[in-house]
């Protein structure tokens, strides 16, 4: 952490580079003595990149960025107050600091927290920033997480890790291929505390997880405008029930759509006449995510298009769905579609045999702002195309 980027000037300079050419920074000489082209750069692509992510910290005069991948790597500032609801106690110990987003809001739920980062250098940037933020209650130790909770003789109300891929595995489905290895330290983990939060990626298998894990209260699969953001695992040392999910989107107004594991096994209702529907529902990805589809529909009372097609239709509107709604307008039929020449919508592909770029050459499909040209089959495997407008967002 190099100290002479907090002076006044530097900071100045670096606010009014924002949207400079930082290429052309990069080559030239550095205008600060004891600080390198470099770094300025690194300051000014960390906290562009913090402007939307984290705007707390953007909006924060003199604070200090980490390399632009740790930026990448951090929480969002709205998932990390969602997740920070998930907080038992009065202690939480995160065994994986990083740059300190979530612990800025664990520390708003806690009394004490402790902050464990195994990079030094990151360690003092996160205490610093948290003190120019005003947390007066972290303890911020440069350590290994999992050495240190090993050997530490008092027990925290709840412990916190975000495992990281290995640098040499390409995408990771298995906590195995993370680090720290939760599931190889659960056992030492549950001795001290009583409540466990584990952030994994979006791409991790959740079959694969309960197969690696035990005692999971609940799993939380958190979206934001339609991208899985994060998957936390809630695991409770006293816990013998049935695992709670809970799908999320944090959008401009959060939805739930919680259920137990053992309603997902229910058997679908099919569409048989689509005619009779208004409204085509399209579930956001932290349901898709759950693997509950049938569930989906009998949750919310719709009909399932088609088996190997996650669209539902009803009659009624339904605002709580947590997910896109359409109006069906019209049921275009393969020889009215062959003749039109005044098409206009969105093109969305559900299992259709045509890519949506080469639907739009063919038939000459305007895009629209509101309108929404849907290609998709029935349940009898008829390919189907819905003129619709859309009425409900994710």
């Amino acid at each position: 952490m190099n100290k002479k980027i907090l002076d006044k000037a530097v900071q100045t300079y670096i606010d009014s580079n924002l949207n400079a050419d930082v290429a052309k920074i990069a080559l030239s000489k550095s205008p600060f003595e004891g600080i390198s082209s470099a770094e300025i750069v690194t300051q000014i692509n960390s906290k562009k990149k913090s402007q939307k992510k984290l705007p707390t910290w953007f909006k924060t005069a003199s604070i200090y960025y980490p390399a632009t991948l740790s930026i990448e790597q951090t929480s969002s500032e709205i998932t990390a107050k969602y997740k920070s609801e998930l907080a038992k106690g009065d202690s939480l110990i995160d065994i994986t600091g990083g740059f300190g987003v979530d612990d800025y809001y664990f520390a708003k739920k806690v009394k004490n927290l402790a902050h464990c980062e195994i990079n030094e250098d990151l360690s003092y940037i996160a205490e610093y920033n948290a003190s120019v933020l005003g947390t007066k209650n972290i303890n911020f130790l440069p350590v290994d997480g999992i050495e240190y909770l090993r050997s530490a003789s008092e027990n925290f109300d709840t412990i916190f890790v975000d495992p990281a891929r290995r640098s040499e595995i390409g995408k990771v489905f298995m906590l195995k291929d993370c680090t720290p290895d939760v599931a190889a330290n659960l056992d030492m983990l549950l001795t001290k505390a009583n409540r466990i939060i584990v952030k994994t990626a979006p791409l991790l298998d959740i079959k694969a997880g309960f197969s690696e894990l035990k005692n999971v209260s609940e799993v939380h699969i958190v979206s934001l405008k339609n991208e899985c953001k994060e998957l936390l695992w809630v695991i409770d040392r006293d816990f013998k029930g049935i695992t709670k999910f809970v799908a999320v989107t944090l959008n401009d107004a959060e939805k739930q759509f919680v259920f137990r594991q053992d309603e997902m096994d229910v058997n679908a209702d099919y569409a048989n006449d689509i005619s009779d529907s208004d409204y085509l529902y399209e579930p956001d990805t932290a349901l898709l995510k759950s693997g509950a589809f049938n569930l989906i529909g009998s949750k919310y009372g719709l009909k399932k298009l088609h088996p190997q097609t996650q669209l539902y239709t009803s009659a009624i509107f339904k605002p709580e769905f947590v997910g896109r709604i359409f109006k069906i307008d019209e049921i275009i039929s393969t020889g009215v579609l062959k003749k039109s020449t005044d098409l206009t919508g969105n093109i969305i592909v559900r299992n259709y045999p045509a890519k949506p770029e080469d639907l739009s050459k063919k038939h000459k499909i305007k895009p629209g702002k509101n309108q929404f040209v849907i290609f998709t089959k029935d349940n009898m495997g008829n390919n189907i195309v819905l003129k619709t407008t859309i009425l409900q967002y994710y």
